[in-house]
């Protein structure tokens, strides 16, 4: 197997700033494969058409969107990114650290993508009422 993608290349798919548009179609296909699966704490999609429109479907919830890559290793078959992406909604914020792990092809593209974050913590925790009731149910699976 071949690298195909550098910790470069990965840095850049991880890293949005506020007001810049998130990679392009022909920018995901160099890089993921037609039939890579994308799991995350939401949603599971197989095929990169199937990807890229979740990836549009997050960027038209929000107001804007911030990611910042942290830390990349890639080694033979596996990558991870560490990362921590701030979605702006109505006006607020709401942060959420993660990690994805990708696994790749022979050919080296990306056939697995996998994030790994807390959803309901970062979404829900500041509403009022229903934030309390969310630390209530974490302290029940940690204490």
């Amino acid at each position: 197997m071949s690298i195909l993608i550098s910790a470069k290349d990965l840095e850049k798919l991880f890293t949005k700033n506020y007001g810049e548009t998130p990679p392009s179609e022909e920018q995901w296909s160099e890089f993921y494969d037609e039939q890579v699966i994308f799991i995350d704490p939401t949603q599971q999609r197989i095929g990169l058409k199937a990807y890229i429109r979740a990836q549009d479907n997050l960027v038209k919830r929000c107001d804007d969107i911030f990611l910042k890559a942290h830390s990349i290793a890639i080694n033979e078959h596996i990558g991870f990114v560490e990362w921590t992406m701030i979605l702006k909604i109505m006006g607020k914020e709401f942060v959420y650290p993660g990690t994805t792990r990708l696994i790749f092809d022979d050919k080296g593209k990306i056939k697995e993508h996998r994030d790994y974050f807390d959803f309901c913590g970062p979404t829900f925790g500041p509403v009022p009422l229903l934030g309390s009731f969310i630390r209530w149910i974490y302290k029940l699976f940690v204490s």
